[in-house]
């Protein structure tokens, strides 16, 4: 599922050189290429991709629009520095929102919930796991997104889906480890066969305790990351 302002962006296509340029950007903030708090012009930029200015700005506006970047006046770029306390606070929300759509959820005919959660069951129970932590970190996003949306609350599940693209870039650390990937799939699993027993407060707890742990592992995790890349020397 994608934001509105993602949607209004496909819609509207712009040149795809802008949009090669901001995927690129996006994915060197993701892998700590670019740095929280590296500045960097608009020239700087074009000049490393062989590009005009134009589709550049272009980028960066799409960039700053999401929280990934901000503009410093007369001094270019920065990407936003790590607010680990927004993160945090992200992550509560995400709680709040999911615990009530399972709340829902468990309240439900057994048998429309069953049909509502059929895929999710026969992914994360039936089939064979997974091993590659980014294509494991895609799924888990759906999953959840998923959940929410089954409630039948539109608002919420929009609401929700702006919240996980803004986590995105640390969430999808949580699948850099085979214990997490492995974990996922177990809590996943618990938690659906909660929900499927009307089993509401443990398909809460279970939800609650998953997503309270990945927080903390993403925090740690994202805090090495950071040390090791700051160690990193500096292509000539």
């Amino acid at each position: 599922m994608t934001t509105d302002f993602q949607q209004k962006r496909s819609k509207g296509r712009p040149e795809v050189l802008a949009e090669r340029i901001y995927q690129t950007l996006k994915n060197d903030i993701f892998e700590f290429r670019l740095m929280p708090g590296d500045r960097f012009s608009e020239s700087e930029i074009a000049e490393r991709m062989a590009v005009s200015r134009t589709p550049v700005r272009q980028a960066l506006f799409w960039l700053e629009r999401e929280g990934y970047v901000e503009v410093w006046f007369r001094s270019g770029w920065q990407v936003r520095p790590f607010d680990f306390a927004y993160f945090e606070e992200l992550y509560d929300l995400r709680i709040v929102l999911e615990r009530e759509a399972v709340r829902r959820l468990c309240g439900m005919a057994p048998g429309r919930c069953a049909e509502l959660l059929a895929e999710l069951n026969t992914f994360w129970i039936d089939t064979a796991r997974l091993a590659d932590g980014k294509t494991v970190s895609r799924h888990d996003e759906a999953f959840h997104m998923a959940l929410v949306a089954a409630a039948g609350n539109s608002e919420m599940a929009r609401i929700h889906a702006e919240l996980t693209e803004k986590i995105r870039i640390i969430r999808h650390l949580d699948f850099t480890r085979e214990d997490r990937i492995d974990a996922t799939y177990s809590e996943h699993a618990a938690i659906l066969r909660a929900v499927l027993k009307q089993q509401t407060e443990e398909a809460q707890r279970i939800l609650t305790d998953h997503i309270s742990v990945s927080k903390a592992e993403v925090r740690k995790i994202t805090l090495h990351m950071l040390q090791q890349a700051r160690l990193q020397p500096v292509s000539p």
